[in-house]
């Protein structure tokens, strides 16, 4: 069977279908997978086993320049089209991506209007599939998958299928990863906690890595690193997708905000402590083993905004994230290395 994946954006969506790949990939052997998915996480889709061939798209980047672009669209869309397919199947139930899937060549297959995130897309399907919204985008879309490629849901435990000899060597070593940038400001953990947090690691011997994705982030993880003793922690150069998937998959654990690494580092089985002040662990937070979330206990959280609307007395900001102090998380992550470290004993 010959499959077209619509699943754009963003890494963490992307990253919640990788078990779905994988129960696809064991129940039909045949299966051949090509998934569309925003240039800048193209590498993602390649470490799975069950996809062929990965089809960029710069949807991000075309709208910058939408007539600039007309060649480089027209290009993606013969191409999209060269040939039949099996299904289409649109994972992320979003008019942009109904739009692309009308593109293919093929059955398409889709949430119905109640379970579609933007439920206009579902006009788009020929087939539509009917799944609970009060659950994890994980087994939601284990349960799409199953439903349109036919084959009985699994209730085996979630596996993302990297081939993690696909990723790139790792570039720098060391025992925890520091994930302190995400795109909303209600999600930043405040910089003093992380300042508190990286004083307490290093003071415990731990070798701290910063990543960062542009000037703010990296004059924060400067900031952060200056605070924790300077020979246990380091600021990483700037990395591309995989090779910084290459550092998280041998670390040993990771603390978190909200955003797409902290699911990649989840997928690569990598323990870890995820921060969250005005989202939902329990419909997309990080998914798998060693996965701890410590929610902020405040009356309005979560909010799920993106701007903070609080305005009462507060210690730090965003004002939920005083419910979750530097001191807390520590605990969390000792408990969390220590049971690594029984377990692998047990081994």
């Amino acid at each position: 069977m010959r499959v077209l994946l619509v699943k754009m954006s963003s890494l963490g969506d992307v990253v919640h279908t990788l078990p779905a790949v994988t129960d696809a990939y064991h129940a039909l052997p045949a299966l051949s997978i090509d998934w569309v998915v925003e240039e800048s996480l193209a590498e993602i889709p390649a470490w799975h086993p069950a996809v062929g061939t990965v089809l960029p798209i710069a949807l991000r980047r075309w709208r910058r320049g939408w007539r600039a672009s007309r060649a480089e669209r027209q290009t993606f869309r013969q191409r999209l089209r060269e040939q039949p397919y099996d299904r289409v199947l649109d994972a992320q139930g979003l008019l942009k991506s109904a739009a692309v899937a009308r593109l293919a060549r093929g059955p398409r297959w889709g949430l119905d209007r109640q379970s579609a995130r933007e439920p206009l897309a579902a006009l788009a399907y020929d087939h539509r599939v009917t799944v609970d919204k009060a659950q994890h985008a994980v087994p939601r879309l284990r349960q799409l998958f199953a439903a349109a490629l036919g084959y009985a849901p699994p209730d085996t435990p979630a596996d993302y299928g990297i081939a993690h000899d696909r990723l790139p060597p790792a570039q720098q070593r060391g025992d925890l990863l520091f994930l302190h940038g995400t795109t909303w400001a209600t999600k930043h953990w405040p910089e003093t906690h992380w300042q508190i947090l990286a004083k307490q690691a290093t003071h415990a011997g731990l070798r701290v890595l910063l990543p960062w994705g542009d000037a703010t982030e990296r004059a924060r993880a400067e900031r952060i690193a200056a605070a924790g003793d300077a020979n246990l922690c380091t600021v990483l150069p700037r990395l591309s997708l995989g090779q910084l998937a290459g550092v998280l998959d041998t670390a040993r654990a990771v603390v978190g905000v909200d955003t797409g690494l902290a699911h990649l580092a989840a997928a690569l089985h990598v323990p870890a402590v995820t921060l969250y002040g005005p989202t939902r662990p329990d419909r997309t937070g990080t998914f798998g083993p060693g996965q701890v979330h410590l929610t902020a206990q405040f009356a309005c959280a979560p909010c799920m905004r993106r701007t903070c609307r609080y305005r009462g007395p507060a210690h730090v900001w965003p004002a939920c994230f005083g419910t979750l102090p530097p001191d807390r998380v520590w605990e969390a992550l000792e408990r969390l290395l220590r049971t690594r470290q029984e377990a692998a004993h047990g081994a």
